[in-house]
């Protein structure tokens, strides 16, 4: 009987494990989603200041402004949608960090368990060491 619940128990550990690590590879793509929607955000925040209005000596055609205003109106809409990804991103990797200390508190739980088990399959081993009846010294006699 305990070796059929020390092997149950082995398999809850293995399913276990395979979940956990599962689950930090998802915090894993989620960081590396994070990361880059970040590096999205700065280069079209990037962008939107190289094409920034600056007082310039002369003035340029007026097809020219109208271009850099309206490429700055889509860099502007670009940078909102960009920090509403980095917002939802962040949200997938907090999301991805709880089910992993979830994951991580079941594997410890088993681990627990299979600690107890074997503690417990030690006391009773010794018990039944204790339980053994004496076994008397034979004497051999030198004459």
């Amino acid at each position: 009987m305990p070796d059929k619940h020390q092997k149950k128990l082995g398999r809850l550990l293995r399913v276990r494990t395979l979940q956990l690590d599962m689950v930090r590879a998802g915090e894993v793509a989620a960081r590396a989603k994070v990361d880059n929607e970040e590096a999205l955000r700065v280069r079209i925040a990037q962008l939107a200041e190289g094409v920034a209005p600056t007082p310039a000596p002369k003035p340029g055609s007026a097809t020219s402004l109208i271009a850099a205003a309206h490429y700055r109106e889509r860099l502007h809409q670009s940078a909102f949608a960009a920090e509403r990804r980095v917002a939802e991103a962040q949200r997938g990797l907090d999301s991805a960090r709880a089910a992993t200390r979830e994951a991580k508190r079941d594997q410890s739980a088993i681990e627990k368990l299979i600690e107890r088990a074997e503690a417990n399959a030690a006391r009773r081993a010794m018990r039944a060491l204790e339980d053994m009846p004496a076994i008397p010294k034979k004497r051999h006699d030198p004459c």
